[in-house]
């Protein structure tokens, strides 16, 4: 009942309607027994931690509590995959309303983990994040990915057009969509002092301390290119789009994690049949 209660007032909040946190505390608590208002919001909190380790969206009121259990995960996860479709439709018509024309992105350094997220819920974090691959299950994120993209290559371009650079501004290119996949980066666009700026472009609607993927060409772009090469990294797209990014430099000091291995059959193994 809690869960999708969250669920229910997070389409709420997607498509712009109020509601009174109080009001639904006191719709969940007759279908929990010995539980206060208090209680009831300390859940909720939990649910909004287990969607940011997702990279998924939340509601803002609930700030995220990571003590949170194993079985919680696997309940909110549930009702992620019944919910995924009109959550994303919800989150489609949020980012309709923003302003048609390019607008420019505001880059900071990356959000700060919250005083009360230690190191063992931190390392649980992460582990719901491998096991939770949205990259690879969502078909919605090509398109968030693509509306990522989109939002990068036109900030790049304003950005060189305000510093009086229009020729640099009208030579940026969005390798991914006129080129095609496998350069390394999706955007190309100019430092001010006309080196080349390659871009690769990271988008999730969730939390910016969320891990996110990286293919082997990327990163093998990354150092051959480290002068050139960075990553714009951008978060809580459905709202008001956040950024970051992180230098070839900067992502090498980041914690990688294998989330495959290679299999090659060694000598030892045999197998009568002739292949």
């Amino acid at each position: 009942m809690v869960v999708s209660s969250y669920f229910a007032m997070l389409h709420d909040e997607l498509a712009g309607l109020d509601f009174r946190k109080s009001n639904k505390h006191k719709e969940i608590m007759p279908f929990l027994e010995n539980r206060s208002e208090g209680a009831i919001e300390f859940k909720l909190q939990n649910i909004t931690a287990v969607l940011h380790s997702m990279g998924e969206l939340w509601i803002e009121g609930y700030k995220p509590r990571f003590n949170f259990q194993d079985s919680l995960v696997q309940v909110v996860q549930r009702h992620l995959d019944k919910n995924r479709e009109s959550l994303m439709k919800a989150a489609l018509k949020l980012q309709s309303s923003f302003p048609t024309s390019p607008q420019e992105i505001e880059v900071n350094p990356p959000p700060a983990l919250p005083g009360r997220l230690t190191l063992k819920k931190l390392a649980k974090v992460y582990r719901v994040s491998q096991d939770f691959d949205v990259a690879a299950r969502d078909k919605y994120n090509r398109e968030l990915g693509q509306r990522g993209e989109r939002c990068v290559y036109e900030h790049e371009k304003l950005v060189l057009r305000k510093a009086g650079l229009d020729s640099l501004a009208d030579k940026v290119v969005w390798i991914s969509r006129d080129v095609g996949d496998g350069a390394g980066y999706d955007i190309e666009s100019y430092f001010p002092d006309h080196r080349r700026r390659l871009i690769e472009v990271k988008t999730t609607n969730g939390w910016g301390r969320t891990p996110f993927y990286v293919t082997r060409n990327e990163r093998r772009v990354s150092r051959e290119k480290h002068d050139e090469w960075c990553l714009f990294r951008l978060w809580d797209f459905s709202r008001v789009p956040k950024a970051f990014e992180l230098t070839s430099t900067q992502l090498e000091k980041c914690h990688w994690t294998a989330t495959g291995h290679q299999v090659r059959l060694s000598d030892t193994v045999t197998n009568s049949q002739e292949v």
